[in-house]
Formats: C-alpha cells, sequence, structure tokens
C-alpha cells in the first residue's frame, strides 16, 4: 500500500469537521469557478470569432479571383466561365464550391431618400443555404430561366434608411457612361451586422450587369470560392496563385477585411491575459491552503518523522491532498462550466446589443481541444505551485513539531 496516499485519505475523511475541511472546501471552490470562467471565456470568444467569421465568409467566400485591375474604379474587368479555372475547378480537391459575381454601383432613388449602393449581382449557383443565416425576413431572388430579374435583397439598414418595405419598387441610377436606370422590386432583406456590407451592399441578378456593361452570358466580374477545410486557405490560396492565369488574381477574404480579422486576433491577447490572472490566483490560493494545512497537520508530521517517517514521504502525503483538491476543482469547474454553456447554447439566455457585437446573443463555440488545455495546463500549474509549500515541511523538526501541540 502507498503509505503517503493512504495517510492522505485519512486525513481527508477525518477533516470533515474541522478548520482544514473549510479551507479545503474553499480550495476546491476556488479552482472550480477559476476553471468554469476559462472554460466560458474560451467558448464565448470562440464562438464570437466564429460567428464574425462566417458572417463574412457567407458573404463573399473564403477567396475571391479577379482580373488585374490597376485602376480603383468600381467596374471590374470581366472574366470568362470559360476560363481554365472554372473549366477544372473540379481537379481542385480542397474547393468546396464556386459561384461567379459582378459589382456596380448605383443610386436608389425614393421619393424622399436617396443613397449610393453597391449592386452585386449573382447567378443560380449562388450559396443561399450558406445565405440564409444573413437572411431576416422574405425570400432570396428568383433567376428566370429568360432575360433577368429585378427582384433585389437589401439589408435592414438601407431598407430603413430608404424607408421601404417587402414589395415595394423603386429605381436604381447605375454610375456609367451614359447613365441608366432600372425599376427594382424589393423580396428580402438581409443583416450581418457589419457596416461594410450592411450600409451599401444590396444583392440582384447578375445578369442585369451583363446586360448594363454589355457582357456575354459567359462573362462575370469574379469567382468566389469556398474551401472544405478553412484551416487551409493559405494552402489554397498558393495552389490557386500558381494555377490560374496569369491575368488573374487570387486574394484572401481575410487580407480584404484585415482590419476585422486583427481585432479578433487581437481579442486572443485579452483571454490570455484574463487565463494568466486566474492561474495565479488560483496557485495562491491553494499555496495558502496548503500552508494552513501543513501548519494545523504540524504535530502529526513530527509523530510520523519521529516513527521514521521520511521528509520525502510527509511531503508526498501534502502533495496526494493538494492534488485531491486540484481533482475536485477541475471536476466540478467542468461540470459548472459546461452546464453554463449548454444552456446558454440552447436557450439564447443572455442578449447581446447587435448595434455593437454584431449578433444578438453569446455564442457558444464547443471547442474541445482547448477544453483539454485549460485541463491538463490548470492540473500542470496548480501542481507545480503545490511544491512551494512543500519546502515548509523539510524545516519542520520532529521535537519542535511535537511541542508545538
Amino acid at each position: 500500500m502507498n503509505f503517503p496516499y493512504f495517510i492522505s485519505k485519512r486525513i481527508t475523511s477525518e477533516a470533515n469537521s474541522s478548520f482544514s475541511s473549510i479551507i479545503s472546501k474553499l480550495a476546491v471552490i476556488s479552482i472550480s469557478v477559476g476553471l468554469a470562467a476559462m472554460i466560458l471565456a474560451f467558448f464565448i470568444l470562440g464562438g464570437f470569432q466564429q460567428t464574425i467569421k462566417e458572417k463574412i465568409y457567407n458573404f463573399k467566400g473564403h477567396l475571391e479571383i479577379t482580373k488585374y485591375n490597376m485602376a480603383n474604379s468600381l467596374d471590374e474587368k470581366s472574366i470568362s466561365f470559360n476560363s481554365d479555372f472554372y473549366q477544372q475547378k473540379e481537379h481542385f480537391e480542397f474547393i468546396d464550391h464556386v459561384q461567379a459575381f459582378a459589382y456596380k454601383a448605383g443610386l436608389i432613388k425614393t421619393k424622399d431618400e436617396v443613397e449610393g449602393v453597391i449592386f452585386k449581382g449573382v447567378d443560380i449557383h449562388f450559396d443561399t443555404l450558406r445565405f440564409r443565416a444573413n437572411m431576416l425576413t422574405g425570400r432570396f431572388i428568383q433567376h428566370p430561366e429568360t432575360g433577368y430579374s429585378n427582384e433585389v435583397v437589401l439589408s435592414t439598414h438601407i431598407a430603413k434608411k430608404l424607408r421601404l418595405n417587402l414589395g415595394d419598387q423603386f429605381m436604381i441610377h447605375f454610375v456609367q457612361n451614359p447613365p441608366r436606370f432600372r425599376r427594382l422590386k424589393l423580396v428580402g432583406l438581409y443583416e450581418t451586422g457589419l457596416e461594410e456590407f450592411d450600409k451599401s451592399v444590396i444583392i440582384g441578378d447578375i445578369r442585369m450587369i451583363q446586360r448594363l456593361n454589355e457582357w456575354g452570358a459567359e462573362q462575370v466580374g469574379g469567382f468566389e470560392v469556398f474551401v472544405k477545410n478553412k484551416r487551409k486557405i493559405d494552402e489554397a490560396e498558393n495552389v490557386l496563385f500558381n494555377a490560374i492565369d496569369a491575368d488573374l488574381y487570387v486574394d484572401k477574404v481575410s487580407d480584404k477585411y484585415n482590419q476585422i480579422f486583427d481585432w479578433l486576433g487581437l481579442l486572443n491577447q485579452n483571454v490570455t491575459v484574463f487565463l494568466g490572472l486566474i492561474l495565479i490566483v488560483a496557485c495562491f490560493n491553494m499555496i495558502s491552503i496548503l500552508l494552513i494545512l501543513i501548519l494545523e497537520r504540524t504535530y502529526m508530521i513530527g509523530v510520523l518523522q519521529a516513527l521514521g517517517a521520511s521528509k520525502r514521504q510527509v511531503k508526498r502525503i501534502f502533495l496526494f491532498k493538494g492534488m485531491l483538491l486540484v481533482s475536485k476543482g477541475l471536476v466540478y469547474g467542468n461540470l459548472i462550466g459546461l452546464l453554463i454553456a449548454f444552456i446558454q447554447d440552447q436557450f439564447k439566455l443572455v442578449p447581446l446589443d447587435a448595434a455593437n457585437y454584431y449578433m444578438y446573443y453569446v455564442p457558444i463555440s464547443w471547442d474541445y481541444e482547448s477544453l483539454i488545455g485549460l485541463n491538463a495546463l490548470t492540473f500542470l500549474v496548480v501542481s507545480l505551485a503545490l511544491g512551494i509549500p512543500m519546502t515548509v515541511v523539510s524545516r519542520i523538526k520532529p521535537i519542535a513539531a511535537i511541542r508545538f501541540n
């Protein structure tokens, strides 16, 4: 039988009514609350970052392929569906979906308001399932077999500013020479919460832009590429850059909106600081509590040493005691953190102001890698900190300890 482990279990079971029982419970509570807070912080941060990124990716794809354009004009140079990339896109195993787009600047004019917008044209291959998360009300545009559709989807921001409701018709004047206008019908409203899209972009039929630009049916402004594994976007960019025609350019959407992605990256630093502070507090609490336990058991330490127990064995008694408290704290902390995360994920009890946080409720991302890492890190760091109060045990002399009682 392991002598130090046996003694540590006995003093744990016999301490239910003593002062050490109270501080032991405080130690478990401290570890539990700290771990639960760290789990929720990582789950919420991951959910926040994932939600913002998905809003951008669902709107723009992971990669964009366009033609080189040295001018700052909003009108793109066209790419053909007959390009080698589009004809051979099935050969790239990492590609999940490819959809065409084209942009054109315009002015929406109603009886009372005028608003500058960017008309984004999409075709029948547009992934409406991905975009569905951004749709608030109404429906997406329908593409007729011939001609082009005059239906559009507006953001709630633009619709409110222009005082437009579903079913309303309005005029849009396209910026070109000579200027042209079209009558459009509002059939749906979207909202991403991101000003880059909500304040300017409306979605309609790409064939309208093809007609205005006098393009053929095979000409588009560019291609949005969705990859299967978002962790391999950089690798996909390099492969496509080397594979496409020399006059084409592939760009990561994260680079086009780097201010948002850089901001999301900075949030990781805040959580790292939060993690460090909680670990410091947990270590300080465990050191203090273990010192109190050692002082309370000073007489026992003296008796054990007088009976022949080595200082190493005595140290291991309290080390096992501390590790037992840490383990209990980890178990309860996981239960508390996962339970709160599950309730929030299922019932959305904690709301957010979408105007400031880009979403209506606190998001949860079930990051099990972070969960395992937090448990391992907490156990390792706090267990190493337990070595500090162990130095006190080595300084206790048997005679002085027995007299201490």
